[in-house]
């Protein structure tokens, strides 16, 4: 018997498992405003990437400046940047993400 065989036999059987590919996130809400976002000069753009600004991101305690970047562009979305929304008194980070 072959190794594929095996292996076959073995993932029917229910022997192996695959893991599942999970994503992990963690959501921050905090009660201290982030500072006003710093001005960064964008260096010249770059052909088939998009410039993801700096942000201020949360570091237990503090906020600490993070520099912006360039992402590779992808086909059909817009980078949307990392960003704090006011909630009531709260403070919540939301990721960057790209969308459609």
């Amino acid at each position: 018997m072959t190794v594929r065989k095996i292996l076959l036999s073995l993932l029917l059987a229910g022997s192996i498992t695959i893991p599942a590919v999970s994503h992990a996130r963690v959501d921050v809400n905090i009660n201290i405003a982030p500072p006003p976002p710093r001005v960064e000069v964008i260096p010249a753009p770059r052909v088939g990437y998009v410039w993801a600004p700096g942000y201020w991101r949360w570091e237990g305690h503090r906020h600490v400046w993070a520099p912006g970047h360039w992402a590779r562009a992808r086909a059909g979305y817009n980078w949307v940047p990392e960003h704090w929304v006011q909630a009531g008194p709260r403070w919540h980070f939301v990721p960057g993400h790209w969308e459609r």
